[in-house]
């Protein structure tokens, strides 16, 4: 009797023993996490702050950090799903059936959600690769205008009438920066078949100069007028065209000052600039 009651209490006290032992490995584990959370995410910051503080372009600035809250985000996903694992194997859990099922769920999942995955993949390397910044100009397929916000699921543009176009990242296909480094105000001027081109262009030359000389376009501006020469015959008028090498976003505000003033001056030297028109012919007339 008394030999019974001792291996009970024996049982017992291993059993007591056991889960005390399972208890502070189970802590262990989630301290370990946190700490290990904590460690990351403080290494991803200072990265962060240090990278930041070596680039002197805000956009950049930008780019850096929203990489590393993404960077952030997947090593605390990452850590926490490895603690749950060890978790589940210290409460006695077997852990494979579980991967097997999250197999089978995440291919499901997958096949369900590829463009979403898509969207996620190419949202990080247009981040990555800094193709498109918030405050670009870019078109996108069939969409254009100014970069209000870019995500790794979608990015909003804003067109010229204040539409507001949402084009996931997984259907970007080719990017068209218009606001990167510098651009180029491109000008097709049409004078009628009887003026003199070698004229013309004098003209375009000295409004192009008398334009870069004003205060408002000496920051925008950066070259001379360049002319391409005659582009083509068009039906009523002879095409020369022309450009101006220009601060990013500016081209359009320097081409439609540039046109006022060239109108001016064709006015001002009798620069006939043509319409169309028809000639009609009558038998026997």
């Amino acid at each position: 009797m008394q030999d019974s009651i001792l291996q009970g209490l024996s049982k017992a006290w291993l059993g007591a023993g056991g889960l005390a032992i399972h208890g502070l490995r189970i802590v262990g584990i989630l301290i370990a996490a946190w700490v290990a959370i904590s460690l990351t995410q403080r290494a991803i910051g200072i990265m962060r702050t240090r990278v930041a503080t070596r680039l002197d372009d805000r956009e950049a600035v930008k780019r850096a950090e929203t990489l590393g809250r993404v960077f952030r985000y997947l090593a605390s996903v990452v850590i926490t799903l490895i603690a749950g694992m060890l978790v589940l194997a210290e409460v006695g859990v077997s852990v494979a059936p579980i991967l097997g099922a999250a197999g089978v769920v995440g291919l499901a999942v997958g096949f369900g959600a590829q463009s979403l995955v898509k969207d996620y993949f190419t949202g990080f390397f247009l981040l990555l690769e800094n193709q498109i910044r918030q405050g670009d100009v870019v078109k996108l397929g069939e969409h254009s205008g100014l970069v209000e916000e870019i995500t790794l699921r979608y990015i909003q543009l804003r067109d010229y009438e204040g539409n507001v176009h949402f084009v996931p990242n997984g259907a970007v296909s080719t990017v068209v920066n218009m606001s990167r480094g510098y651009a180029q105000a491109v000008v097709e001027i049409g004078v009628a078949y009887k003026e003199d081109v070698d004229r013309v262009m004098d003209v375009m030359r000295e409004v192009g100069v008398e334009m870069r000389a004003q205060p408002e376009h000496q920051s925008r501006i950066l070259g001379d007028l360049e002319i391409a020469g005659v582009e083509r015959w068009a039906d009523s008028a002879v095409m020369i065209r022309a450009r101006f090498k220009v601060a990013p976003l500016e081209q359009w505000t320097v081409k439609r000052d540039y046109l006022r003033r060239l109108k001016r001056a064709f006015d001002e030297r009798g620069i006939e600039i043509p319409y169309p028109q028809m000639t009609m012919h009558r038998p026997g007339r």
